[in-house]
């Protein structure tokens, strides 16, 4: 028995270690790729809501940009800004300026504006009112900006 339990206790040591290493926190470039990539994937869809609101109308597409921009605000984009991501280069340099990194609160409180305005945009689209989702597109466009204004670089 004894025999078993010294090569038993080194594997199961050997398990936990490499379990341990897999899960490690990704490189901060890393980090900043999937950022920058949400913020694309994010600015595709107000593309396609905007073309729909001024030109031909689809409430389909309307509907399926809608949704994906309101599940990529409530995915918990707040983990994709880590401490030591301040700086750095993922697809290309950030843009993030340090302060959203120290002014927690307010960057707190621009991310639930922008969560509120993707919820209602979600519920206008599927209502199918163009007007009203030209409205509601507006008030998502301005929790937007309000972040660039405060926490991006100017490029």
């Amino acid at each position: 028995m004894k025999k078993l339990v010294k090569p038993l206790l080194a594997v199961l040591l050997f398990t936990a270690a490499s379990a341990s290493m897999a899960q490690q926190a990704p490189k901060p470039e890393q980090v900043i790729k999937w950022r920058q990539s949400v913020y694309q994937v994010l600015a595709w869809n107000n593309g396609r809501i905007k073309n729909n609101v001024e030109g031909t109308y689809n409430k389909d597409e309307v509907i399926r940009a809608a949704n994906a921009i309101a599940a990529l605000a409530n995915s918990g984009l707040g983990a994709l800004y880590p401490a030591g991501t301040e700086t750095g280069k993922g697809w290309r340099e950030t843009t993030v300026k340090p302060e959203l990194f120290t002014e927690t609160a307010k960057a707190g409180e621009a991310a639930k504006k922008f969560i509120t305005e993707s919820n209602e945009l979600a519920k206008v689209a599927a209502t199918g009112d163009a007007a009203a989702v030209k409205v509601q597109f507006g008030k998502l466009g301005q929790t937007c900006k309000g972040c660039h204004d405060d926490f991006r670089k100017k490029d």
